[in-house]
C-alpha cells in the first residue's frame, strides 16, 4: 500500500509576513482598501517554518502543503531572486528531515505587483509569464520535488464573477422595493458613497498604474477563465520537462451541490461552471486537489441561503463535514486519476467542533477509498490560524493558534487528534 499523506495546509502570503512585492500587500496597504486589516508580520512562518513544520511532525502528520510565492521570486518582471529560491530549498529540505513530504502550490491568489500593469489574470500575456516563473522555479527546485499543485482553486475567479453577478441582483431588487417606498433607504448617503468610490479609483491608478488591476481575487470573464487554464498547462508542460518524476495538478473549490426540489437543472449547470468544463484542461492532470469546506443548496430558482436553524461557521458557511465525501464521490464520476485533499476545515474558535469536522470529514475520506476512489492525501486546512485575506485575522481554522503581539504557537487538541487518524487510512 503506498503512503497516505496526512497533513495540513498553508498559503504564503497568509502566512510568511511581509510579501511586500505582491498585489495583495499593495492593496491592504491602500487608504480604501476592502481589507480588514493589513497581512504585516502575518505568522512570520517566513522565519519560523522551522518551528511548524516541527510541530506538524511531532503530531504524527506526514505531509505540508505550502506556497512558493512569485512575487517574492520574481519581484520585478524577469529579475529573479535566488535567496528566495535558496529560502524555499531549506523549507522543503526542513520537511524532508521531519519526515514529512512537500506538496508545494506554485501560486496561491497573490501575484507581482508588477503583473498587474500588463492586465493581470485577464492579459494573453500571463501564460507566457507564469511559465517563465515555473520554468524558474523548477530549474533550481525540480528535483527536491514528488507532487506540484500548479494553481490554487483555478475556479476562484469565476466563483467570484458569479457572486458579484448574484450580489448586484440583489442590490438592484433592493434598490426597486426602495423606489416604491419613497426612494433610498434611510442610512444610505449616496454622495458620500460616490466620494468614496472615487477616491478608491484615484488611489488604485496611483497604486498600481491601472484603473482596475485584474487580481486573482477580480470577477472572472469567459476568457480570463480561458488563460487560467492555459497557463496550467504552460506551466505543466514546463514540469513535465525538466521534473518528469513530479506528480502535476491543480486545485479546485468544490461545493457539495444538492439539488433540491425543482432545483435539479440548476444544480447540473453550476457543477458544469464549477467542475465539469474544466475536464478537457485538467485530462493529463496526474491529480485533482479536491478542496471543499461546506454544501451548496440549489432549487429552481437558484442557489439558496443557509438552512433556517443551521450551524454556521466563523465564514458564514453551514457546518458540513459530509461535504467532503459527497464531492470526492462526484469529482470521481469523471476525473478517473488520484484525488488529493487539498484543503478542508472550519472557521471556529471551539477547537472541539474541529475536531469533530475533521472526525466526519476524513470518515467520508476513508469510506470514498473503501469504495475503491483513489484518494491518496488529506491535507487539513489549515495549520495555523492565518491571515485570511479580506476578512484579516478574524476567523481562526488553525490547529495552531498564534498569539499576534508575541508570535507564540499554541497547539491546539485538534493538531494531534488529526494525526490519530493515521490508523484510519495506514493501519
Amino acid at each position: 500500500m503506498s503512503k497516505f499523506l496526512l497533513g495540513a495546509a498553508t498559503a504564503a502570503h497568509q502566512v510568511e509576513g511581509n510579501n511586500i512585492y505582491s498585489d495583495s500587500w499593495a492593496q491592504e496597504q491602500m487608504k480604501h482598501t476592502s481589507y480588514a486589516e493589513p497581512s504585516l508580520d502575518a505568522c512570520d512562518h517566513y522565519n519560523r517554518y522551522a518551528e511548524d513544520i516541527r510541530a506538524l511532525s511531532e503530531a504524527r502528520l506526514n505531509a505540508y502543503r505550502f506556497s512558493i510565492e512569485w512575487a517574492r521570486i520574481e519581484p520585478e518582471e524577469g529579475q529573479f531572486d535566488p535567496a528566495e529560491i535558496e529560502h524555499y530549498r531549506q523549507v522543503i529540505h526542513t520537511c524532508r528531515e521531519n519526515g514529512v513530504d512537500p506538496i508545494v502550490t506554485l501560486h496561491h491568489f497573490s501575484s507581482p505587483k508588477w503583473l498587474m500593469t500588463k492586465g493581470g489574470w485577464e492579459a494573453e500575456t500571463v501564460v507566457e509569464d507564469f511559465a517563465a516563473y515555473v520554468r524558474y522555479v523548477m530549474e533550481q527546485l525540480g528535483d527536491e520535488l514528488s507532487y506540484v499543485c500548479t494553481i490554487n482553486e483555478a475556479n476562484m475567479r469565476l466563483q467570484i464573477g458569479a457572486f458579484a453577478r448574484a450580489m448586484m441582483e440583489k442590490m438592484k431588487a433592493q434598490a426597486a422595493a426602495a423606489q416604491t417606498t419613497g426612494g433610498v433607504q434611510l442610512g444610505i448617503d449616496m454622495e458620500k458613497m460616490l466620494a468614496a468610490r472615487a477616491e478608491t479609483a484615484r488611489e488604485t491608478r496611483e497604486v498600481f498604474g491601472v484603473d482596475d488591476p485584474k487580481t486573482f481575487f477580480s470577477p472572472c470573464t469567459e476568457q480570463g477563465d480561458a488563460l487560467i487554464m492555459k497557463a496550467h498547462q504552460a506551466a505543466v508542460a514546463v514540469i513535465r520537462a525538466l521534473a518528469p518524476q513530479v506528480k502535476v495538478g491543480l486545485t479546485l473549490s468544490l461545493h457539495d451541490i444538492q439539488a433540491v426540489e425543482g432545483g435539479e437543472e440548476n444544480a447540473a449547470k453550476e457543477w458544469d461552471e464549477e467542475f465539469r468544463h474544466y475536464l478537457p484542461a485538467i485530462a493529463g492532470d496526474d491529480f485533482l486537489g479536491v478542496q471543499n469546506y461546506t454544501r451548496s443548496l440549489v432549487g429552481p430558482n437558484g442557489t439558496l441561503d443557509n438552512p433556517e436553524g443551521a450551524r454556521l461557521t466563523q465564514s458564514g458557511y453551514e457546518f458540513y463535514p459530509q461535504a467532503l465525501g459527497n464531492v470526492i464521490r462526484a469529482v470521481a464520476k469523471d476525473f478517473r486519476r488520484e484525488l488529493l485533499v487539498t484543503e478542508n476545515g472550519v472557521a471556529t474558535a471551539d477547537d472541539t467542533e474541529r475536531v469533530a469536522f475533521i472526525q466526519e470529514a476524513t470518515n467520508g475520506v476513508a469510506a470514498c477509498i473503501t469504495e475503491g476512489i483513489p484518494v491518496k492525501g488529506y491535507l487539513h486546512w489549515s495549520l495555523l490560524d492565518n491571515f485570511e485575506w479580506q476578512k484579516g485575522y478574524g476567523m481562526t481554522f488553525g490547529l495552531i493558534a498564534v498569539d499576534r503581539k508575541t508570535q507564540v504557537r499554541t497547539i491546539k487538541p485538534s493538531l494531534a487528534y488529526l494525526g490519530s487518524r493515521k490508523e484510519l487510512f495506514c493501519g
